[in-house]
């Protein structure tokens, strides 16, 4: 058996990224999850998901997270530096799931869950 491509990253307690897990384990998709309370966010990862994605796709203005936010520090996110370093300060910001579909994939990346555009994925 081949060892996982994919990535899950995200907060086990958000809705979102149960669905998305339940979905990938009942298409029989190994993959492996990242837990950003546990692990925090990866740098580097986030740097390829801010190029990839752009910054205003993954920052998540509708979380809790957000709206707990004082209004100066949301008025400073407006760029990616910015959002940069809300995200790796306050990791529930980012929506979520990221999904790293492993090298082979195009897009490599992917943000939040629609079961209907991922079944289009070979993966």
């Amino acid at each position: 058996m081949n060892p996982p491509t994919l990535t899950v990253y995200g907060i086990p307690n958000c809705d979102t990224v149960k669905k998305a897990r339940t979905w990938l384990t009942e298409q029989g998709h190994a993959f492996v999850f990242h837990d950003f309370k546990k692990a925090g966010v990866p740098t580097p990862e986030l740097d390829h998901w801010l190029q990839a994605l752009g910054w205003d796709k993954l920052l998540n203005r509708q979380g809790t997270t957000w709206r707990k936010l004082d209004p100066a520090t949301q008025a400073a996110v407006t760029d990616s530096a910015s959002a940069r370093a809300l995200m790796l300060s306050q990791p529930s910001v980012i929506k979520r799931p990221v999904v790293d579909w492993g090298p082979a994939a195009t897009p490599r990346y992917s943000v939040g869950f629609k079961a209907d555009d991922w079944a289009q994925r070979s993966v």
